[in-house]
């Protein structure tokens, strides 16, 4: 699983999840909980999260990528060597790069085929390995089709089709300007760069999208190809999906459960003025007045996804966010004071794990107040394992979303739903 990392002033993010540096963080002020962004360096070796290939077993799938020079009868050795093991080569992509060529193959590899030593000997280098499974057998033309479709349905799709599209990275999105109104220092040329391990585009959202991955340089082809995704998602323009759900709350009467963006900032900002100061303090961890700042990028599609909870008049009650942040995806709920304790928290968190699951994130979690019951009630009627860390009165609830497959059961046209 890649790491999508956001952060509204643009500044990279380092290192794995401290809960206890995150707790006290999260106390001092809001704008230090946002910065929580992280990105994952994966070992030279394999960027997978099981052993080498020589030790594989029996009938594994494994992605190999690997540098031959561009000269007849090169890529025939490499597969001369690779049957001789018994190694099926289900598919193989080249990637032109001047006197060497980058192939790239979906393997079915035996039990003890040492595939890194039969490539090297074949004259293969700087071969590259990741454990495989059964989405990988798509062929190429058919997978980017695909996440075409699925950027042209919903904004916030573009972040996670680029990941699925250039395999294990961090992607960042940084404003044209930060929540503090200063301009990006980041700026790319209207085609976006090419620099090793990193490519940099524009966003059509404005600011810049930022994609790393360590250990294993990009090609031509692959900076094409993320190049072609993002001026799709700037030609079609801002939209998501407008489906909603009619919820009747267990007390009477009807809210719906709906997509929001920034389109929706003016009633989110109407409902931040309805909100008590300690229920802004339990939502935002800090001054109440950096609620408001944080509101747009909250909303924005680069972030994350966001449900609204409006009544028949259009008012917006409730707020759910779910925001990337790599495989601890954060779940966060706001509900304006009169609407409390009805029900509509609960539904916009499952609703928001849903999402994430189909999103093949591994986990979510809230960061909170170990005083807000709410909050930690929602997240134990998930039915889901939970782990507790908790920091000067600040706690962080994890969920994994692997233990319940019911949650990874939604397709991906599936409306809102019903819970």
């Amino acid at each position: 699983m890649s790491d999508v990392t956001n952060t509204p002033d643009g500044g990279p993010a380092h290192g794995h999840r401290n809960p206890a540096g995150l707790a006290a963080r999260c106390t001092a002020a809001f704008h230090a909980w946002w910065a929580r962004r992280h990105g994952h360096a994966p070992p030279a070796h394999d960027t997978g999260d099981a052993p080498p290939p020589s030790g594989a077993g029996e009938g594994v799938l494994w992605r190999m990528r690997t540098t031959v020079k561009d000269e007849p009868g090169a890529l025939a050795a490499l597969c001369t060597a690779l049957a001789e093991r018994q190694v099926d080569i289900l598919s193989l992509q080249t990637h032109p790069l001047g006197e060497h060529t980058v192939d790239e193959f979906l393997l079915r590899a035996p039990a003890g085929a040492d595939l890194a030593t039969a490539v090297s000997l074949a004259g293969g280098t700087a071969i590259w390995t990741e454990r495989a499974d059964a989405h990988d057998l798509v062929d190429a033309p058919t997978r980017v089709l695909g996440l075409a479709a699925r950027t042209a349905t919903d904004t916030a799709e573009l972040p996670l089709a680029l990941r699925q599209l250039l395999g294990r990275c961090t992607i960042r999105s940084q404003p044209a300007a930060s929540v503090s109104g200063r301009a990006a220092e980041t700026t790319v040329p209207v085609d976006g760069s090419l620099e090793d391990t990193v490519i940099r585009l524009r966003d059509p959202e404005g600011g810049v999208l930022t994609v790393e991955r360590p250990h294993l340089p990009f090609t031509p082809t692959e900076f094409a190809r993320a190049r072609a995704l993002v001026e799709l998602d700037a030609r079609l323009g801002p939209r998501i999906p407008r489906g909603r759900d009619l919820l009747t709350l267990p007390e009477g009467g009807d809210v719906s459960v709906r997509r929001a963006d920034t389109r929706d900032l003016s009633a989110a900002l109407a409902m931040h003025e309805r909100c008590s100061p300690e229920t802004l303090r339990r939502r935002y961890h800090g001054p109440v007045g950096d609620a408001d700042r944080y509101l747009n990028h909250l909303l924005s599609p680069r972030f994350g996804r966001t449900l609204a909870a409006q009544t028949a008049s259009g008012r917006i009650v409730a707020l759910g966010h779910l925001l990337w942040d790599g495989d601890e995806t954060e779940v966060a709920l706001l509900v304006e004071d009169a609407w409390q304790r009805r029900g509509i928290g609960a539904e916009l968190l499952t609703r928001l794990v849903s999402m994430a699951a189909e999103a093949g994130c591994a986990q979510v979690y809230a960061v909170t107040q170990a005083s807000n019951t709410g909050m930690v009630a929602a997240m134990r009627g998930l039915g889901l394992p939970l782990d507790y860390q908790v920091e000067e009165g600040t706690l962080v609830v994890t969920a994994r979303l692997d233990a319940v497959p019911a949650y990874r059961a939604r397709e991906s046209g599936e409306r809102i739903g019903n819970s």
